[in-house]
């Protein structure tokens, strides 16, 4: 477990950018004086408090599985992707959300994209191919996309017209369970 290089942050940072509002939250110290910080394990990036990241580094490279939260992963290309395990700490700092009605949450569950007819409200001043998270109309999340129109113009669009793109849903738990953690 390494920390992330010069590229590897801004590549990083950038991805989560357009999910969330204020990266500073994400490494800003916590009141009991540690900090989170982004570690790098077999190309995974992980989301990890300091304390326990410094205790890590008496396990050596092979033996180390997981550690704190899984944001995704670095291909080889040097792009980011991230994974369903990452859906807490974007829900929480989320900049644009999307919540949708019952019927459309598990469709959404299952692979599928958001239509117009599915969403119950959406943030204002949405941009189109903005990241954004979903939630069902309780408040709980179900998964991240990208919107495929801004929200004045999904207004427009009929009932069928797709909203948000999916990237993740909280579905991969169980479709790719036994991909989702190997190496």
């Amino acid at each position: 477990m390494r920390p992330l290089t010069e590229e590897e942050t801004k590549v990083v940072f950038d991805k989560l950018a357009s999910y969330t509002s204020d990266l500073k939250s994400l490494i800003a110290p916590l009141d009991d004086g540690d900090r989170f910080v982004f570690r790098l394990n077999h190309a995974r990036v992980y989301y990890v408090r300091l304390s326990i990241a410094n205790i890590a580094t008496s396990v050596s490279r092979d033996a180390l599985l997981s550690l704190g939260t899984c944001l995704g992963k670095l291909t080889k290309t040097g792009k980011f992707r991230l994974h369903i395990t990452a859906l807490p700490i974007l829900a929480e700092h989320a900049r644009y959300k999307i919540w949708v009605k019952e019927n459309g949450a598990q469709p959404f569950l299952y692979g599928s994209n958001v239509v117009k007819a599915h969403v119950g409200r959406w943030s204002e001043d949405c941009p189109e191919h903005s990241g954004v998270v979903v939630f069902n109309m309780a408040d709980i999340p179900l998964g991240f996309g990208v919107t495929s129109r801004s929200s004045a113009e999904a207004r427009r669009l009929d009932p069928t017209g797709i909203v948000c793109f999916r990237q993740a849903d909280c579905g991969e738990y169980l479709r790719d369970e036994d991909t989702l953690f190997a190496g």
